[in-house]
């Protein structure tokens, strides 16, 4: 077990082991004490930060405290490949260009001065790292790490897999910025990182169709079942996800080879986008921008759910959905058009009072007439 020493307060020893927790986290916390009176001292005395970093991380290594991410820590330049082919090193993302790492890193500190218990999480999983993609790496791996796939493989294969795939680095930060926006649950970006599966799932997803777009297929689908047994969302890594996605909860999630959602949509639990036998080619659902799918929707075959739809809470749909339409029922049935542009960054799964008023009225006629259509055509 890695130990933390600080001899400058007269050989106070810490460890990062059950039987000495509280000396650990008097450690850590003179230690966030030292970073933050340094930044202050040196904004007075105009010392760059960079140079003091340096010198924090000399006094005060964290391969010390996290060796398992020793290697990759000490790599400030990442390898990543152009357009034109070409391998260039690019340098991995500062606090300054970053706004979300940098509130990912202020938040961890005062949550590990406020909750001492979570500095040793907050530190292996954030703080001890440079870059989103760094701290991300590493979360994944120790989520999904087992007795025959060790932690420090998969951080070698994600780190590869992100720091070479420029459009990740993009959808990783978007995805984090859709579950602190849409999810009331969500606390803040620290949170979704280190604790919503949702997020885990979605992303490890990413570096699985990655892989499985260079040919590694064995290896992508032997991920695609790791994370289907550690967060119960199953993702086949051929299938094609957009930008701003929400997994909200994620349990039960399930999405087909050849299944394409947009970007901006927001799927609840148990949602299903899958075939209808056992044909094979293109068969599973495409669904549009912005779309809302609540709770246990399924969605069977290779049909259209268009921009902006709304898709209620266990409803089964075997046909096509037109955009910025409201479909409910087994099977579902348009039931009425929504105004909003974009119900998924709404959230708003909850018809008006006078909308329910229109479908009771209209029933109720309809079983006068001896008709009994469910497609009631209402402009929310």
């Amino acid at each position: 077990m890695a130990c933390l020493r600080d001899d400058e307060s007269g050989g106070e020893t810490g460890c990062w082991a059950a039987s000495s927790s509280s000396s650990s986290m008097k450690v850590v916390s003179k230690r966030l004490s030292k970073i933050n009176n340094n930044n202050n001292n040196n904004n007075n005395n105009g010392t760059s930060d960079e140079d003091e970093k340096n010198k924090l991380v000399m006094k005060y290594p964290f391969e010390k405290l996290f060796p398992v991410y020793v290697y990759a820590y000490a790599r400030n330049d990442s390898p990543s490949v152009s357009d034109s082919g070409t391998t260039t090193t690019t340098t991995t993302h500062t606090l300054d260009a970053d706004p979300i790492w940098h509130a990912i890193t202020q938040d961890a500190k005062f949550q590990a001065e406020n909750e001492p218990i979570l500095c040793s999480i907050l530190y292996a999983n954030i703080l001890a790292h440079d870059s989103l993609e760094r701290s991300l790496c590493f979360v994944l791996a120790n989520r999904l790490q087992n007795p025959t796939l060790l932690a420090t493989q998969l951080i070698d294969i994600f780190s590869h897999v992100i720091f070479h795939d420029k459009s990740i680095h993009r959808s990783i930060r978007l995805d984090l910025q859709a579950f602190k926006d849409r999810d009331p649950a969500c606390l803040s970006y620290t949170s979704s990182l280190l604790y919503m599966k949702g997020y885990h799932s979605l992303q490890s997803y990413r570096v699985a169709h990655a892989l499985w777009n260079q040919g590694r297929v064995v290896l992508a689908l032997a991920l695609q079942s790791r994370i289907s047994e550690v967060f119960g969302v199953d993702i086949h890594p051929a299938a094609k996800i957009g930008d701003g996605i929400l997994l909200d909860h994620g349990t039960g999630v399930v999405i087909g080879e050849t299944a394409v959602i947009g970007n901006q949509v927001s799927l609840m639990h148990g949602v299903t986008l899958g075939g209808t036998g056992k044909e094979v080619g293109d068969r599973h659902p495409k669904v549009g921008d912005s779309a809302l799918l609540g709770a246990r929707v399924t969605i069977l075959g290779n049909i259209k759910v268009g921009d902006g739809a709304m898709i209620a809470a266990g409803s089964l749909v075997l046909k096509e959905v037109p955009s910025h339409s409201m479909v409910a029922g087994t099977p579902a049935q348009v039931i009425g058009f929504v105004n909003e542009q974009d119900p998924s960054l709404t959230m708003n799964h909850d018809a008006t009072k006078e909308f329910f008023k229109h479908v009771a009225v209209s029933f109720r006629e309809g079983r006068s007439n001896g008709e009994f259509s469910c497609a009631f055509h209402f402009r929310m």
